[in-house]
């Protein structure tokens, strides 16, 4: 079953130089990176999922900015099967190119990970299964912040767990350490 690496928003504006950063950026990264490296040594396919917002005077993500940028550690594109899509909206398939990218590279599995874990993950996720990509999702290579309901602060930790659990019933939600050492597959 021929895998695919999907690393959503993983962008300059979510890390503490940034305009709306993210708990665990750091940690998140470096576990995207060791995806980025397996995918990379296995030579399968990566997409780059950017999102962009049109309005100039956004308060992250803006075209143009430094903020909507790819995490400069993930750069350059290593190779003709690294692909950078561009999105407006949270699902990564919705007025986008990645299901034509995913289907020229014979894509069957979809391994997801980035930010932020409530939004553009869940979303995504969510489509990949509906599409029949029988996702695996890398809790430890996604990140979220703290939210706020009912005049209460939901740390990011428990939306973070509460997300991840939900998503179990859409993906098989695994730690980047099992997936590089297993080389896990889901059939």
């Amino acid at each position: 079953m021929k895998q695919g690496l999907i690393i959503i928003d993983v962008q300059n504006d979510y890390f503490p130089t940034g305009k709306f950063t993210l708990n665990n950026t750091e940690l998140t990264l470096q576990n995207t990176l060791k995806l980025q490296k397996h995918f990379r040594a296995q030579q399968l396919p990566i997409f780059y999922i950017q999102h962009i917002k049109s309005d100039p005077h956004a308060d992250f993500f803006a075209n143009g900015s430094l903020g909507a940028e790819i995490h400069p550690s993930l750069l350059p594109l290593g190779n003709l099967h690294e692909y950078l899509v561009k999105k407006t909206f949270p699902n990564s398939f919705y007025q986008t190119e990645l299901q034509k990218k995913l289907q020229q590279e014979q894509i069957q599995q979809m391994v997801i990970c980035g930010m932020m874990s409530h939004m553009c993950v869940d979303s995504t996720t969510r489509h990949a299964s509906e599409l029949g990509y029988q996702p695996i999702l890398i809790h430890d290579a996604c990140t979220t912040c703290d939210l706020e309901f009912d005049g209460k602060t939901i740390p990011s930790q428990v939306v973070h767990n509460n997300f991840m659990s939900a998503l179990t019933n859409f993906a098989s939600v695994v730690s980047c350490e099992m997936f590089v050492q297993t080389k896990l597959a889901i059939l």
